[in-house]
Formats: structure tokens, C-alpha cells, sequence
């Protein structure tokens, strides 16, 4: 009897040490995505106190984002080599003092180097929180954990503006990165204690091999030449940015060359053969490019076509992060139940059916109109992160889940980068004129063509889940 019930204690503390662990992952994956949104609505106040122009500033948003996508891949497999947790808990302790940094530079260029920490940081919570699902829970219950990790990323990427907004009026900029470090000690604090050690077994460094240095400056290379033409320009595509596109196509076709012939290589050619990965990968790009277009749009929309006042558009935003947070776990418990392959198409479906709504009602339906499809299309996407992550995540062999999850990662941080070059690029063609200038009527059919992109797009995300099921 004894035995039975300190049996149950052990089980009931193994669980608590779980969920507090989880917790603690899904912090940091909520800070590393906020780290990326919420310095957008920073840039004029930066601007102004800085006595900076706009191409400098800049700056503080691009440092960030480059650090993430030029090193998220070759964190994630350095984790897999000396350990996951132990890089987990130096990437929560960088993006936390970096932070703090940041809020007390006295220079736009400290800044800058800050946001640069503060990104290398943030690569390695974005890998490493999604590798250690699988090493926190059982396959069970992966869907569950998935959806947890989707709902924060996505509060995170949606929570920026509206909380950056807020904070400035309120505090000041230096507010807006003095906030993420409370929470960043508590992450710290709950991974350390709750999250199991890394175990060192006599087989580790035969299989993991050793670090690939050459593959990881060539992808470094090649993902920083490709975020600078999608980021640099900000206003246009020029002859610079054709140059940077075509360094990067040449830098990929280099990195796959040196892969191949390499013994321990950063990336398995193997890896990039898996046809069922790939797609998901492409979906995974296709679906965040699409979510980037509610957060360059909606502000615009909301303010312009609709003529709210900047508190009412803050608090329209929040709609975004309020239906994250509510369905992320009930769509990752849909998933362990269902199956990922079924829900990823009804994810996909239903942001389709949202954004193809937002492509067809008119602006005289007003603020119900445009957050009636915006609660669908948030929805379809927590669903379908949830289906997706667990879908490439759940049979990865344990010493390939570091890079594996960069790699998810990145593609997601990809189609966030290309959604805001390109979704900018087609609600400006579609407005037809200098959207600061523009009539409400022309802002809104930017909006229109803008989201009847988007569900192109989503379309053939869908198109590619429905042939993976088929083929399943």
C-alpha cells in the first residue's frame, strides 16, 4: 500500500515537474517571437531620440532579425552536440542580459549590438524549446506540447505592436525591451529546475560528430544575404537586393555541395531528401508569410480604411493574441486525437476560408468585418502549427531534434521576413498610391488584394498537405 501510493506522489511530482517545464519552454518561445514584433512600433520614438533617419534605425529591427535566421539552423546542432538544456539555459540568460543592454543604451550602435545578442540568444530559445518536447513529454501527448509552443509564438510574433504601443506612450522606449527581462529570469529559473540534465553517454560524440564550421558560415552567409534583400530596401527592389538574391541562390547550391562531402555536415543530405519534410517546411514559410500580412496590413486598415483611433486599433490587434492563446492547446489536444495529417488540412482550410473573406467583404461592414475572418484565420493557423510541428517533430531521432527543429524554425522566421517584403509590396500596389495619403476606399482595396494573395498562397499550402495525406 505504501509503495503503491509513493509510486503515485513520484508520478504526480514527475507530471507537476513536467508542466512547470513546459511552462518554462513556452516562455521562452513566447520572448524570442515578442523580440521580433514588438520594435517595429519602436522605430519613431528610436528615431527621434537617437536623432537618427529611418535607414539607420532600421537597424535595430534588421540586427534581430538577421542573428535569428543566420544562426537558428547551427544552434539547434550545436545543441544536439554538447547538449541541449545547457544551451537552452546560455541562449534564455543571453537574450536576457541583452535585453537589459538594450534598455540602457546610451547609443543607437550599442543598441544595435544589443538586439544582435539579444538575437543570437533568441535562436537558441527558438530551436531548443521545440527540440525538447520531445525529450519532456511522451509521444502521446506531443500534439498537446505543440500547441502550447504555437500559441505562445504566435501571442508573441501578434502581442508586438499593440503591447510595444502601450509601453511607449506609457514609459518611454526603453520600456520595450526592459519588459522581456522579468520574464526571462523566470524562464531561466523554471527550465533549470524542472527540465531533466543532459545526459552523457558513451556513445554521444561518435554519433553527433563534430561541429560542421564551414557549412554553418556558408548558410550564415547565405541566410543573411537573402534577409537583407527581403529587409534592406524597405521601400523598393533594387539592383542591390537582385545582387543579394542571387548571392543567396549561389550560396545554397555552395552549402549542398560542402554537405555532401562532408563527414559530420550541419545539415544531412538525407534530411533534405525527405519529400514529406520538405512540404512541410514550404507549408510551414507559406503559412507565416501570410500571417506577417495581418500585422503589416491590419494597423493600416483599421486606422485608414476604418478610422480608428490608435488606442482602438491597439485594442482590435489584441483580438489576434486572445484566440492564440485560447485555442493553441485544445487544437494540440484535436491533433493528438485526430491525427496531424487531418488537422493540418482543416488548419490550412480554415485560414484559406478566412483570408478569402478578407478578400471579399467590404469595408462598410466595419470592425466586425475585418475581425470576424481575422478570429478564423488565427484559429486555422493554431491548428495548423500545432498539426505541422508535431507532424515533422514526434519520430526525429533524438540526436538529429536540435537541428531539425532550426531548421522547422527558420522556415517559419523566412516566411515572416518574405510576408512583410512582400505582402508591403502587394497592399501598395493595391492602394495604388502613397498609403499615408491614400482614401480610406483605396486603402481597403489594398487590403482586398492584399488577403486575396494570401489565400492563393494558402491554397497551395493546402493543395500540397492534401497530396501528402493521399500519399500517406
Amino acid at each position: 500500500m505504501r509503495q503503491a501510493v509513493a509510486q503515485g506522489d513520484g508520478a504526480e511530482a514527475a507530471d507537476g515537474a513536467v508542466r512547470w517545464g513546459l511552462a518554462g519552454l513556452a516562455l521562452a518561445m513566447l520572448l524570442s517571437s515578442l523580440g521580433i514584433s514588438i520594435a517595429n512600433v519602436g522605430l519613431p520614438a528610436l528615431a527621434r531620440a537617437f536623432d537618427v533617419p529611418f535607414r539607420e534605425v532600421q537597424w535595430v529591427v534588421l540586427a534581430y532579425l538577421l542573428s535569428i535566421t543566420t544562426l537558428i539552423v547551427g544552434v539547434g546542432r550545436l545543441g544536439d552536440i554538447v547538449g541541449r538544456r545547457r544551451l537552452l539555459l546560455a541562449g534564455i540568460a543571453l537574450f536576457t542580459a541583452a535585453s537589459a543592454v538594450a534598455a540602457a543604451a546610451s547609443g543607437l550602435w550599442m543598441l544595435v549590438a544589443a538586439r544582435a545578442v539579444q538575437g543570437l540568444g533568441a535562436a537558441a530559445m527558438m530551436a531548443l524549446a521545440t527540440a525538447f518536447v520531445g525529450d519532456a513529454v511522451p509521444k502521446a501527448r506531443i500534439g498537446r506540447a505543440m500547441g502550447l509552443m504555437g500559441t505562445t509564438s504566435a501571442i508573441g510574433t501578434a502581442l508586438g505592436p499593440s503591447l510595444g504601443g502601450g509601453l511607449i506612450a506609457a514609459f518611454g522606449w526603453p520600456a520595450i525591451f526592459l519588459v522581456t527581462v522579468p520574464p526571462g529570469v523566470v524562464a531561466f529559473l523554471l527550465v533549470r529546475r524542472h527540465l531533466p540534465a543532459d545526459r552523457v553517454e558513451a556513445d554521444r560524440v561518435p554519433a553527433q560528430g563534430s561541429f560542421d564550421i564551414p557549412g554553418m558560415l556558408i548558410l550564415a552567409l547565405t541566410l543573411g544575404a537573402y534577409a537583407l534583400a527581403m529587409t534592406g530596401g524597405r521601400g523598393g527592389f533594387g539592383w542591390t537586393d537582385m545582387a543579394l538574391l542571387l548571392a543567396a541562390a549561389g550560396g545554397v547550391g555552395l552549402f549542398l555541395a560542402v554537405e555532401a562531402r562532408t563527414a559530420s555536415p550541419l545539415l544531412r543530405i538525407d534530411t533534405l531528401r525527405d519529400r514529406a519534410l520538405r512540404g512541410r517546411l514550404l507549408m510551414n514559410m507559406l503559412v507565416a508569410t501570410v500571417l506577417m500580412a495581418t500585422l503589416v496590413v491590419g494597423p493600416f486598415h483599421l486606422a485608414r480604411a476604418l478610422g480608428l483611433e490608435t488606442a482602438a486599433v491597439g485594442i482590435v490587434l489584441s483580438a489576434g493574441p486572445l484566440v492564440s492563446a485560447l485555442t493553441g492547446v485544445p487544437a494540440g489536444r484535436f491533433v493528438d486525437r485526430f491525427g496531424a495529417p487531418r488537422m493540418t488540412i482543416l488548419g490550412l482550410s480554415a485560414t484559406t476560408g478566412g483570408c478569402g473573406l478578407l478578400a471579399l467583404l467590404p469595408a462598410t461592414l466595419g470592425v466586425a468585418g475585418y475581425v470576424g475572418p481575422l478570429v478564423v484565420v488565427t484559429a486555422g493557423y493554431a491548428l495548423f502549427q500545432a498539426a505541422n510541428n508535431t507532424a515533422v517533430m514526434a519520430d526525429v531521432e533524438k540526436d538529429r531534434r536540435g537541428v531539425v527543429s532550426g531548421v522547422l524554425n527558420l522556415s517559419r522566421n523566412l516566411g515572416l521576413i518574405t510576408g512583410a517584403s512582400v505582402m508591403g509590396t502587394m497592399f501598395t500596389l493595391g492602394v495604388g498610391a502613397e498609403v499615408a495619403a491614400a482614401a480610406p476606399d483605396a486603402v481597403a482595396a489594398g487590403t482586398r488584394t492584399t488577403f486575396a494573395v494570401a489565400a492563393g498562397l494558402i491554397a497551395v499550402a493546402l493543395v500540397l498537405a492534401v497530396g501528402m495525406a493521399r500519399r500517406r
